[in-house]
């Protein structure tokens, strides 16, 4: 890739980061950044697969963010790994959730190391963003 177009590209998809790192999550840019998160964790953790797509604009940060604002119960760490671009760190986060196909945009509720909820782009796109929020304040109040 030349330089021209990678500045091109991180300079369009910092509003996307920009909502999410806004609303509280930490931004995991590298494979060494996601392993020392993960490998250092405790309690429940919201990761939010993120993406250039529309889908990812309208529906799954908005319902992410609006979920954390709107909870009383509400995940210990919020992270978040930007496929697409950060390819490194979305492919180690990947790794951690085991038996899992690749989707983005997404979301995963870790309890631990383990996933245990997952919203996959398909239970986001064409969905209602409250239905996506709802979907997250679900499995905060199962299992935060």
């Amino acid at each position: 890739m030349s330089n021209a177009y990678e500045e091109y590209m991180k300079q369009m998809v910092l509003p996307m980061r920009e909502e999410l790192t806004r609303a509280g999550f930490e931004e995991l840019a590298t494979a060494q950044d996601v392993e020392q998160f993960i490998e250092n964790v405790s309690g429940t953790t919201l990761v939010v697969v993120n993406s250039v797509c529309g889908c990812a604009a309208g529906l799954a940060r908005p319902a992410a963010t609006q979920a954390v604002l709107n909870s009383e119960k509400k995940p210990n760490h919020l992270v978040t790994v930007f496929a697409g671009q950060d390819k490194e760190a979305t492919a180690k986060m990947r790794e951690y959730f085991e038996g899992i196909e690749p989707s983005s945009p997404s979301m995963a509720l870790l309890k631990d190391k383990k996933v245990v909820h997952f919203i996959p782009r398909h239970d986001i796109e064409g969905m209602p963003m409250e239905s996506v929020m709802h979907n997250l304040l679900g499995a905060f109040e199962a299992h935060c």
